[in-house]
């Protein structure tokens, strides 16, 4: 069979769609045209910024980067809390626990202790 007739597979793309579309720009192209790198995040998506052929940093708009970053929640201080539950009306007795004997050993001798006074 001729080598021009076999269709070869298209390889699928390894990048999600959304990181294909992202515009790439050199390190130095990225200083030298800063202004629009952050222009192009705000309009037409994250801007990606390459050293030597990686990926190095992610240009975004702040209403993309407010989206990725975690829910803030509504926390109180752990004092405040507390207060809320109403604890103080809540009527707690504690037994009064004068310790235990213990028995202390040295070399040689034994010697009974007490906690009590």
């Amino acid at each position: 069979m001729p080598s021009s007739l076999v269709r070869r597979a298209k390889r699928p793309d390894p990048s999600p769609p959304a990181l294909a579309r992202m515009e790439q720009w050199k390190l130095e192209d990225a200083k030298a045209r800063l202004s629009e790198v952050v222009r192009r995040a705000g309009t037409t998506g994250p801007q990606f910024v390459m050293v030597r052929g990686r990926e190095a940093a992610v240009i975004l708009a702040p209403e993309q980067y407010k989206r990725l970053l975690p829910k803030q929640k509504d926390e109180l201080p752990l004092s405040r809390f507390l207060k809320g539950l109403g604890l103080s009306a809540l009527h707690v007795e504690r037994e009064i626990d004068p310790g235990r004997d213990i028995a202390l050993r040295t070399a040689g001798c034994s010697t009974r202790m007490s906690s009590r006074r």
